[in-house]
């Protein structure tokens, strides 16, 4: 069966650049391969450098892979420019003309398709209606707030009716508060549209609203790919576990290993886990345990720890607990006045068993 419209294929994709100084070549993406579905919201998440932004700009047509291809429906698009893709990008600086309206910039891209008249103004007041700018056709840019900026961007994309919508860090210019409402916006017309789009951002939590999947990239090849419950609750690397969210990592010694489980203890208890690598009786591990694992208690026959520093934030308390040389962050997400320990505080540490995460100790 042919694939539908909007299924997008990486395979084996690399990008190498010059070095500056003439000595040699620097490999910004290697060998990614990556498939997304019809009407799925993949993000590309990393640290600058990673390769995520390159990634981007190799789907969109604005570079050319090095090695590798890019399909489009099962055909091959890696050589095409932009306008030949069928593709529309949503930029981190909106890239409005500002002498044009709001109407105007909207039908910017239907205009250089040679739309018909009749089309474009029932698309563009579509488009318009979609994105609550019906009222505001007539603005031009500079009397539009960031957020209504940003919808316009939005609008200009989704007026086109590309088969695949892409996002370079488009909320990035936006307030704290106005992000997370244009990233709920976001979210509710892609599933709307069903529209197959890739996103690509340095906030974590940005990407786990958004995301059908995230992939995490780190020195330009896929560090994992998973839905945001996969990639938050079991990362296959250190590297993974404390880009996304917060991470605690605690030493732990396998007692025992039984098929796909292994028994191990740490901080004074004993658990049994599943493992996704082969660990050994005796072997030494790193524990992730995420901050509102942790549970502080009034218990001296549990692992003590100090509380240095206590902040309370009305929905959570955090701690940060001193265990030895050893620093861990503490998380409680019902903060009643009777068990909050405070400053210079003696507490037991414990934890949700069901929350403990092993790796090898060197990943």
């Amino acid at each position: 069966m042919a694939p539908q419209a909007g299924t997008l294929v990486l395979e084996e994709v690399s990008k190498t650049f010059p070095q500056r100084d003439g000595g040699g070549e620097v490999r910004a993406v290697d060998r990614v391969s990556l498939s997304i579905g019809v009407g799925e919201f993949v993000t590309l998440l990393g640290p600058s450098g990673c390769g995520k932004t390159t990634t981007l700009r190799l789907i969109s047509g604005f570079e050319f892979p090095s090695s590798g291809r890019i399909l489009l429906d099962g055909k091959d698009i890696s050589n095409r420019p932009p306008n030949k893709r069928d593709m529309a990008m949503v930029f981190q600086s909106y890239a409005l003309f500002p002498h044009m309206t709001v109407a105007n910039n909207v039908a910017y891209g239907l205009r250089v398709r040679h739309v018909g008249q009749q089309e474009l103004k029932q698309r563009v007041a579509h488009v318009l209606d979609l994105m609550g700018l019906a009222g505001l056709a007539e603005r031009r840019p500079h009397e539009m707030s960031g957020g209504q900026q940003q919808r316009v961007a939005l609008a200009r994309s989704l007026v086109v009716e590309p088969r695949v919508l892409l996002f370079d860090e488009p909320l990035s210019n936006l307030d704290a508060k106005l992000r997370v409402q244009m990233r709920s916006e976001i979210r509710n017309i892609q599933r709307r549209l069903n529209i197959t789009s890739v996103y690509v951002t340095h906030d974590q939590v940005e990407a786990m609203a958004l995301s059908d999947r995230i992939v995490v990239m780190n020195d330009g090849h896929i560090e994992q790919m998973g839905t945001p419950e996969e990639i938050y609750r079991r990362p296959v690397s250190r590297f993974v576990a404390d880009f996304i969210g917060r991470a605690n990592f605690v030493e732990g010694t396998i007692h025992d290993v039984s098929g796909e489980r292994a028994t191990v203890s740490l901080l004074g208890q004993t658990v049994t886990v599943s493992a996704g690598f082969q660990p050994h009786p005796g072997d030494t591990v790193t524990v992730v345990l995420r901050p509102e694992s942790l549970v502080l208690r009034s218990d001296p026959g549990l692992e003590q720890v100090r509380v240095e520093q206590m902040m309370y934030l009305g929905s959570s308390v955090e701690y940060l607990l001193a265990r030895g040389d050893q620093r861990l962050i503490a998380v409680d997400t019902d903060p009643r006045s009777d068990r909050l320990f405070r400053e210079g505080d003696l507490a037991g540490l414990t934890f949700e068993p069901e929350t403990v995460h092993i790796l090898p100790a060197r990943a």
